[in-house]
């Protein structure tokens, strides 16, 4: 049942598509009381639509808030605040278990303070898909699949027994078992609709357009698909199931115009990358992006959510795309139901969501441009997605890059038990995978065709290259197979791995063990190839250094040549089993190959088999048997899923916010500090924190399983905060890793942490540009506010981190006027004072006192980053969750 407002504008209408009759909430009728709205972005016309149909007086939206968002168009700057309402959340399992933790605890804590228990439930649809588990272990065989499944329900049933209750327990809460696909590609090809539908108190069909939130950052994928979504952090979406409103400004929208067609041998993601590069230069951090331009007209709907799904690459909230013919041809060939079709078509042309050629062109806050046949071939690396290189040039980048940062020359060594050596440049991970490339059939087709041609040389991978193919949802198998290239990437060592994130996530699985050895004990910058949207360091793997997107068809490649320090175009990939040299070109597939592979490989009736039953599972799922109930029994003893502290003590009305008096340094941290060095993520050392309090839990080691698969239990995610191998504190020089200084003893960031924190001091993190870049990563916050860090001073946010500190109470300040931690001689030895925090405002200067250890004291302005009233109101009560809490308790 949807909530609905007062509609002082009047703007309730009906339709009747296909015999039946839905209301809706008009864009036209509103133009007649606020003014001609043709101009505004899509986007845009979304965000109007909501506040339409959940303007309550003022209360939450206001009139004149619905007029500000008209009057965007003649000042399209970042505007007044307003409250959104998306209609539907998502979440992957490692984000959305800590969901489920948290809905389960607040079941617990109503209780407690007296309220009922039932009000502790989605009010909105919830979907999670289990996709982040399942890691590559086993590869280049026929039984991979099989025994990587195996294997992740050995390690997570107590997480997927735990995902089952809330499936059984909650309302509006839907789990998609393991094995089924990524979470964005199960959104663009089943969940999604394009138009939402729910029937309102009286028992009316309304109408209005999809939208989600979700807890993973590439959420925007089904922006492809005219569905306005973007990432958020766990906390924001828990309170957005539990129907309170995003808060969020009136945001900017950069218009990107595509013109031209891609050019002969030029993939979908040699497109994305360049695109990635131009909008990360032109900073569209906190800014919309929508495409628009005859370039569209080229590119297919798969194309357009490649684009859409590497908006958190380039820093935008979202990469938007209005609604076509080839979004309804999609969402046909994906096996949606013909009067949705339908729907989709008649709601979108009435409310001016259709893209009309030769339309006049929407106001846009800056516009970039793209002739589409200039793109070439490239991929990005060898650290951030953004750093775009021409495919010839790789070798010249790595070699730079080498040169330059670890000072050193070429050489190999070799591999214990081995018949082969290995060098730096020489990679040892190629991986089909991520929901960037995977939901996207021309790129997996070339890989196919790809591997087709290499077979017929008799080429192999390099011996030392980890292959994987994970792809983002079961028809991708149907097709491959169909098309009969499923063979011959087996041939090459492309076995199916698993449907699932894998590798882009850091689920790579270990390297061979001499491999790993020969790499560490001789210092090797290794390289990865893989088809993901993530390559930080760190991340892929921890014996990986240099990590380069690309193509899926470019990952094959590079298996089959083994090393990025050779010019790929002009050298050759391999040898035939003929012995001549055979180069990229010999295996490349045309254009023309690929769309006719493409076309008799593809059916609607491959979706409606796979999706006919999506929250059914294998036997696996099946065999877990467990029943709902009002409140979760806690486990004794778990080490995956424990009831986390942020409740404890709580009482009805929130204690007024202490002030911030000489707090100490945890960390001072350089620019692009990203969720993945804050938050706990990829494999845990058994000598870390959270190694060493599991092996205190009889936890063997072999059984550690990840960070991300623990993330329901605080004791270990808090032990792993700012535990990334390749943090570097400033606080301690020359060493790596996550760790920090307390008086003059070198130690883990959480044994400092705690040591403070028993002598009642609170913490402050000090960093530079673009600090919590990266996933949408609740837990970034959560451990830094569990460490005991009060408050954050950066040069500039990310988006999502910022607003999660804030959902934890943690006080966000940025520096003002060119002022840095370098520019105000900030260290590790001195204290940090901020008063009048009880009083805070939204943006308003704060004063910062710094005392140094001789005990001279001054003071810096900096800019409180808590943007809006709505997240006052959160920051005052200790956080979003126990504000809602009360609010519901009340």
């Amino acid at each position: 049942m949807t909530q609905v407002g007062q509609d002082t504008l009047g703007t309730r209408s009906t339709m009747t598509v296909g015999g039946k009759e839905v209301a809706y909430y008009s864009l036209k009728k509103a133009a007649e009381k606020i003014g001609d709205i043709s101009r505004l972005p899509f986007s845009m016309k979304v965000l109007l639509e909501n506040l339409l149909r959940f303007e309550d007086g003022g209360f939450t939206v206001s009139t004149a808030d619905i007029q500000a968002l008209a009057d965007w168009q003649k000042n399209p700057v970042t505007g007044d605040e307003i409250q959104y309402r998306p209609a539907r959340v998502l979440l992957q399992d490692f984000t959305g278990v800590p969901c489920v933790v948290d809905l389960a605890a607040m079941r617990d804590a109503i209780a407690t303070l007296g309220g009922d228990t039932s009000k502790i439930n989605p009010l909105v649809p919830v979907n999670l898909v289990i996709d982040h588990s399942v890691m590559v272990d086993e590869f280049g065989h026929p039984k991979a699949f099989e025994q990587n499944v195996e294997i992740e329900y050995h390690r997570n049933m107590e997480r997927y027994d735990f995902l089952k209750w809330g499936s059984k327990s909650l309302a509006n809460f839907y789990a998609v078992p393991p094995g089924t696909g990524i979470c964005h590609q199960v959104n663009l090809e089943n969940i999604a609709q394009t138009v939402w539908t729910s029937t309102d108190q009286s028992g009316v069909t309304v109408a209005y357009p999809d939208t989600c939130v979700g807890t993973d950052s590439h959420t925007t994928m089904v922006n492809g698909l005219g569905v306005l979504g973007w990432g958020v952090g766990g906390i924001e979406a828990e309170a957005a199931m539990l129907g309170q409103p995003v808060s969020m400004l009136i945001p900017e929208v950069v218009g990107f115009k595509l013109t031209g067609e891609l050019k002969e041998g030029v993939t979908a993601t040699d497109l994305v990358l360049t695109c990635t590069s131009m909008l990360r230069k032109h900073g569209v951090v906190g800014r919309f992006v929508e495409y628009y331009g005859p370039g569209l007209a080229s590119l297919s709907l798969a194309d357009r959510a490649t684009l859409a799904n590497m908006a958190p690459e380039y820093g935008a909230t979202c990469g938007f795309f209005g609604i076509d013919d080839k979004t309804l041809d999609y969402l046909r060939l994906t096996g949606r139901e013909e009067d949705q079709i339908a729907l989709v078509e008649a709601y979108a042309r009435e409310q001016g969501f259709w893209m009309e050629p030769g339309a006049p062109e929407p106001v846009f806050s800056s516009v970039l441009e793209l002739d589409l046949a200039t793109v070439v071939p490239s991929l990005a690396g060898p650290k951030r997605p953004q750093d775009w290189v021409a495919l010839p040039e790789v070798d010249d980048v790595f070699n730079k890059d080498m040169a330059e940062t670890y000072k050193k020359a070429q050489s190999r060594v070799p591999v214990e038990g081995k018949d082969f050596d290995i060098g730096d440049g020489d990679v040892m991970i190629a991986a089909i995978t991520s929901c960037t490339n995977t939901s996207n059939p021309s790129v997996l087709v070339a890989a196919g065709l790809v591997a087709k041609k290499a077979d017929a040389f008799g080429l192999k991978p390099k011996p030392w290259v980890k292959t994987s193919l994970a792809p983002g949802s079961q028809v991708v198998t149907d097709y491959l197979e169909k098309a009969g290239l499923q063979s011959h990437l087996d041939n090459i060592g492309f076995n199916l791995v698993g449907y699932g994130c894998t590798t882009c996530i850091g689920n790579s699985g270990p390297l061979a063990e001499p491999i790993s050895k020969a790499i560490n004990e001789n210092g090797l910058v290794a390289a990865a190839v893989i088809s993901g949207n993530r390559n930080f360091e760190g991340r892929v793997s921890p014996d990986v250094r240099a990590n380069f997107l690309a193509s899926p068809p470019l990952v094959v490649a590079y298996a089959l040549k083994g090393t990025v320090i050779e010019d790929f175009t002009t050298t050759p990939i391999g040898q035939s089993t003929s012995g001549q040299d055979v180069y990229l070109k010999d295996i490349w597939p045309t254009n023309l190959e690929v769309a006719e592979t493409m076309a008799t490989c593809m059916d609607r009736a491959m979706f409606q088999a796979r999706y006919a039953d999506v929250y059914k599972g294998d036997k696996h799922w099946q065999a877990i048997n467990v029943t709902g109930s009002e409140t979760y029994q806690w486990r004794a003893g778990s080490t995956y899923v424990a009831n986390p502290p942020y409740f404890e003590g709580m009482e009805m009305t929130p204690a007024p916010v202490s002030d911030i008096i000489e707090a100490r340094p945890l960390a001072i941290l350089g620019d692009s500090i990203t969720t993945d060095h804050i938050s706990p993520a990829g494999s845990i050392k058994a000598d870390s924190p959270a190694g060493k309090w599991l092996m205190e839990h009889q936890v063997a080691k072999a059984d550690f399983n990840s960070y991300g698969s623990r993330r329901g239990h605080h004791e270990v995610m808090m032990r792993g905060t700012f535990a990334n191998i390749r943090i570097k504190n400033e606080m301690v020089p020359g060493i790596e890793g996550g760790m920090s200084r307390f008086g003059g003893e070198a130690l883990p960031i959480y044994d400092v942490a705690m040591k403070y924190k028993e002598l009642g001091t609170p913490l402050v993190v000090i960093a530079g540009k673009e600090y919590g870049t990266g996933s949408s990563r609740d837990w970034a916050a959560k451990g830094t506010s569990l460490l005991g860090v009060r408050v954050v001073i950066v040069e500039s946010f990310e988006r999502i981190h910022r607003s999660n500190l804030v959902g934890m109470g943690v006080l966000p300040l940025q520096f003002k006027d060119g002022d840095t931690r370098h520019s105000l001689g900030l260290t590790g030895d001195d204290s940090f004072t901020i008063r009048g925090v009880a009083s805070l405002k939204p943006r308003q200067d704060v004063e910062v006192e710094v005392t140094r250890p001789d005990g001279s004291t001054f003071t810096f302005t900096a800019l409180c980053r808590i943007d809006t009233a709505n997240e006052v109101e959160y920051f005052m009560n200790g956080g979003i969750l126990q504000y809602v809490l009360r609010k519901l308790a009340a």
